[in-house]
């Protein structure tokens, strides 16, 4: 878990290290910079936080920017999960402090908030843990992209699998913002369409303490399964209690969205057998074990890295890749431009090997559904998950006639 001294500890090395020139030279050459705008307090600081910013300065060091004549900055900040937070700080950003590129997350409502913005100022919004598919949907801009996952994608897979396992009758309890609902709208449609059907759900207030009411609720409706479209501290809570009831032993639980961290924090006996999605682990490949390697000693807590960080290092690396191309002047001036370059360019790093971007500005990338292995089945330190299957590439997007994005020409 990330504390705040961790926060002020990491923050003071990531900025000196980003913005501090190593020669007369380095201060002559042009400097781009990136903003990293996260949940660094709250009940996401797990997800990005100080890890996210490790993993944007881990792209810039692995991409080597001087080399290609240019230097890069990078600062953060915190949205306090308040979408008028996060857009009056990216606006300040362009506006005063010449920041050319944010990445967004996590929270869909700043995520949406911010791309607006970039799309005012002509900047670019590269989100990487925004779940709500109106972002590269009805709400799509030509100054944002969305990397790491979506609601289509998370919910895909886990709701095919837990219905055709027998898993037909389903309960939700959703965070009460853009990122459950949309979560559970998603979820919904595959479970309909694997043969299953939603008997009730019930909006849970971001940071609720207690869910007795709510897991009582859902006891009662008769469902099999328990989706759960929380997030963080929210999901790990909600797991605990729905133990203590008693309640998992009488309901299969589907956690809708499930990160390294959030299983870290609970624990392998709160949170073994659960079936989930992932656009990376870890432990995938040698590349990502690779890229492991190398972010580790920028991790809070010696933590390992989740799809979120690895989405802070692939937009990052990608991000700077087509600025190279279209050169810093060019991407500097019009963020809309860099974006599509970023488009036009085949993507790959150690993260999450090849892939590519739509013209809706969603990364296509493999995804993976994991199930959490018992105490006894880890092996080592954050061994956490088993891969169950993989989903190709084309799999984990919406079907582009389907995602209502104005930039899309059908």
């Amino acid at each position: 878990m990330v504390n705040r001294r961790d926060v002020l500890k990491y923050g003071a090395v990531s900025i000196a290290a980003a913005v501090a020139p190593t020669s007369g030279s380095a201060a002559a050459r042009p400097v781009v910079r990136i903003g990293v705008l996260a949940d660094f307090s709250g009940l996401y600081v797990d997800f990005m936080g100080p890890g996210g910013v490790a993993a944007a300065n881990l792209a810039v060091a692995d991409f080597k920017p001087e080399e290609k004549g240019f230097s890069v900055e990078i600062v953060y900040a915190d949205h306090l999960n308040k979408p008028d937070v996060g857009a009056n700080i990216v606006r300040r950003w362009f506006d005063v402090d010449g920041v050319d590129m944010m990445i967004a997350g996590p929270n869909s409502a700043v995520g949406l908030a911010t791309s607006f913005v970039a799309r005012e100022k002509d900047k670019v919004c590269l989100g990487t843990a925004v779940t709500t598919s109106d972002f590269t949907g009805k709400q799509c801009t030509p100054n944002a992209i969305n990397w790491t996952y979506d609601a289509y994608m998370l919910s895909k897979a886990v709701a095919t699998e837990t219905v055709r396992k027998g898993g037909k009758k389903w309960y939700f309890l959703a965070t009460d913002n853009a990122f459950g609902i949309s979560l559970q709208h998603e979820t919904t449609t595959f479970i309909e369409q694997a043969g299953g059907t939603v008997v009730g759900s019930s909006k849970c207030p971001i940071g609720t303490v207690d869910y007795a009411s709510y897991l009582l609720t859902a006891q009662a409706s008769g469902a099999d399964v328990l989706g759960l479209a929380l997030g963080g501290d929210d999901l790990t809570r909600c797991v605990n209690q729905a133990n203590e009831f008693g309640l998992t032993a009488k309901m299969s639980v589907a956690a809708l969205v499930l990160f390294l961290s959030d299983i870290h924090s609970a624990g392998l006996k709160t949170m073994q057998n659960l079936v989930f999605t992932n656009s990376f682990y870890w432990d995938l490949n040698e590349r990502t074990r690779a890229f492991t390697k190398r972010l580790l000693p920028g991790m809070p807590g010696g933590s390992y890295p989740g799809m979120t960080h690895a989405g802070c290092y692939g937009v990052t690396m990608h991000y700077l890749k087509a600025v190279a191309a279209l050169g810093v002047e060019a991407a500097k001036k019009s963020g809309a431009a860099t974006v599509a370059k970023m488009k036009s360019m085949p993507t790959d790093d150690d993260a999450f090997g090849p892939g590519r971007i739509r013209e809706d500005g969603r990364a296509v990338l493999p995804a993976y559904l994991l199930k959490v292995k018992k105490p006894g089945e880890s092996k080592a330190p954050w061994d956490y998950c088993e891969v169950i299957s993989t989903m190709k590439a084309e799999e984990t997007v919406k079907p582009l006639a389907e995602v209502g994005c104005p930039l899309v020409k059908t």
